[in-house]
């Protein structure tokens, strides 16, 4: 055989192997730039709140009542109050509500009053249910 013909044989056979192998690779590196946007995209979605130990609170309270008395409720939301400061982000919306019914159960209406007027302050949605509340402290 003529080198000319056996260069162009190798030639069309590399190319026939390109047309399979490329697209294959193209594949896999869309693949798995999708797989890793989806992990990066997945980790950097964060709350605007922050929520501490709020929802487990809410939860031990009716799931577990004992565990969740009003005092160590109190503690942990004033903790989560001090933590949410550091950090600069707002607290989520019924945590000052929640707060404050926890106070009322203690019987210090003072510090109920205080923390109903912050979630109506800082969530106006809630104006109808803190003012019930509130009506009901005078």
């Amino acid at each position: 055989m003529d080198r000319n013909k056996i260069v162009k044989m190798h030639a069309h056979k590399a190319h026939k192997a390109n047309k399979v192998f490329f697209p294959l690779i193209s594949f896999f590196r869309v693949s798995l730039v999708l797989v890793a946007s989806i992990f990066v995209g997945g980790c950097a979605s964060q709350s605007i709140y922050y929520w501490g130990d709020y929802e487990d609170l809410i939860y031990a309270q009716y799931h577990e009542p004992g565990k969740a008395t009003q005092e160590y409720q109190i503690e942990k939301m004033q903790a989560d109050i001090q933590r949410a400061k550091s950090k600069n982000k707002p607290l989520p919306p019924g945590f000052y509500a929640h707060l404050g019914y926890q106070y009322l159960q203690l019987g210090k209406a003072g510090e109920a009053r205080q923390y109903f007027e912050t979630e109506k302050g800082n969530f106006p949605e809630s104006a109808v249910l803190m003012d019930r509340f509130l009506k009901k402290l005078k």
